[in-house]
């Protein structure tokens, strides 16, 4: 059997036990959203520039712009002009040169109104269709959680564990334990990756493999 089949449905059962983040307060997501709508209609704010992507959601505007390697996606509601949220793909310090350049860790805060509406998850689909690997950061939000479940029945989902900027390719399935364990992380490989390529381009460790035989490669 290849070391590399892949099945979704083998994923779920093992999710409840991630590391589960502090829910923010709605006041804090209002108030950085507002502040970011000032920017963007400042005249000569770097925000008030920025380049249109087209996506599937009648009704809302997704802009985008890159710095210091990072992506930051917009949404405006284009009925009442104004800024649903946002979602940022961040560097992240604890990955090594190497692996750097092909992860990133997802990050989205969008108002009230305007959560489970599909526009985080149009935007995280955005960037792994153009070939971007997702990682989590040490913690997850309920709702970011959920995405990512919905997202692993697109794109194949994998388990590593990050350590003194170094990849170890977990498998699709991990022991209790050690999903538990502060280091593990989830990773969601973009359009046109599969596991090998992906330790291979990483660094990733590749030692694991051979403990699970049927599963990553």
């Amino acid at each position: 059997m290849s070391t590399c089949a892949w099945n979704p449905a083998q994923l779920l059962p093992w999710w409840a036990e991630l590391r589960i983040d502090v829910q923010l307060p709605p006041w804090s997501v209002e108030s950085d959203l507002r502040r970011l709508q000032q920017r963007m209609q400042r005249p000569g704010d770097a925000l008030g520039q920025l380049a249109a992507i087209e996506l599937p959601v009648p009704g809302f505007a997704f802009r985008h712009r890159q710095a210091d390697g990072e992506h930051y996606v917009y949404v405006e509601d284009l009925a009442c002009g104004r800024l649903a949220g946002y979602t940022v793909f961040n560097r992240l310090v604890e990955l090594s040169r190497r692996a750097d350049p092909h992860l990133r860790s997802p990050h989205s805060r969008y108002g009230h109104d305007y959560q489970r509406r599909g526009l985080a998850s149009a935007v995280y689909r955005w960037a792994l269709q153009r070939g971007m690997c997702l990682i989590t950061g040490r913690r997850q939000s309920r709702a970011a959680h959920a995405l990512w479940t919905s997202l692993s029945r697109q794109h194949e989902l994998g388990y590593v564990l990050l350590e003194a900027k170094r990849l170890r390719w977990l498998g699709h399935r991990v022991d209790p334990d050690l999903l538990g364990a502060f280091h593990t992380r989830m990773v969601l490989l973009g359009e046109g990756w599969s596991c090998g390529h992906f330790c291979e381009a990483t660094g990733a460790d590749r030692a694991a493999l051979a403990q699970h035989v049927g599963e990553s490669g």
